[in-house]
């Protein structure tokens, strides 16, 4: 297996990367074979969010995203498999059960400490180390670097949060992974930009691995995750189509977001 076959990495000419860690959808066939009929469905994919983000070369930015699915591993956790959220339900670096605590694997057949260290080895690393070349690349050669964690989730899943999801989630960490008051800024901007849909900073989810790894902003590297509820743009049961009418409405607010982004002033 080539690097080149774990991930696509289209660079742009801005200051902008999207990172899309949970949009792969390729189960290998040797780790499938131990897998579930419900792990084939693939339900906690981010669907649809590399055409979400079409638009965003035109706006100058790298986009990085996986082929294999998360249930393969999670390139949004540590490699330590430390949890993110002590306290609350999550799933770990090579995920046993789906969102919803339905098993992926068949019995006797849940990866062992060699096989986690084997697809960190083939899956996660090689993620990880284009995308911190390619923040090392913008960085010389605009001075400063940006980073957008792109991600979807259902609106309601019990087993990992109560209620319903707002739909706009942005994290930084707490404040830990930008600077310059971006994250606050973006926050009233998705206000203005949708009313009608509910958006939040900091709350469930604050940011993964890679917000909170990579968003240095004292070395000139900031940081966003934002966690899109997906009933703003596609059905949240099988099939999970897209639903062209709600893109039609929720594209040009990401697009107004990215914009203010690149904008910032971070030097």
């Amino acid at each position: 297996m080539t690097q080149q076959s774990v991930y696509t990495l289209n660079q742009g000419s801005g200051p902008l990367l999207i990172s899309m860690p949970h949009v792969g959808t390729v189960l290998p066939e040797d780790i499938r074979a131990n897998m579930t009929a419900t792990a084939a469905q693939l339900d906690d994919t981010d669907w649809h969010l590399e055409n979400l983000y079409g638009f965003a070369a035109g706006l100058g930015a790298s986009l990085l995203q996986p082929r294999y699915s998360r249930y393969v591993i999670d390139l949004n956790r540590p490699p330590d498999n430390q949890n993110l959220y002590p306290g609350q339900n999550t799933t770990g670096i090579c995920p046993a059960t789906t969102f919803d605590g339905e098993p992926l694997y068949k019995d006797g057949h849940v990866p062992d400490d060699a096989e986690v260290a084997r697809r960190l080895a083939y899956y996660w690393r090689p993620y990880h180390q284009a995308l911190q070349a390619e923040l090392v690349r913008i960085k010389a050669q605009h001075g400063y670097a940006l980073l957008w964690d792109a991600h979807s989730i259902r609106s309601n899943i019990p087993h990992l949060f109560d209620g319903e999801l707002p739909v706009f989630n942005f994290g930084s960490a707490d404040g830990a992974s930008c600077g310059g008051g971006i994250a606050e800024r973006l926050l009233g901007q998705a206000k203005q930009l949708a009313p009608s849909h509910p958006a939040v900073l900091n709350g469930r989810f604050k940011g993964g691995y890679i917000t909170r790894a990579y968003g240095k902003p004292e070395q000139g590297v900031h940081a966003i995750q934002l966690e899109l509820a997906q009933r703003s743009y596609m059905q949240e049961v099988p099939p999970y189509a897209v639903a062209d009418a709600l893109v039609a409405q929720l594209q040009p607010v990401l697009v107004e977001l990215l914009t203010s982004f690149i904008a910032s002033k971070v030097i």
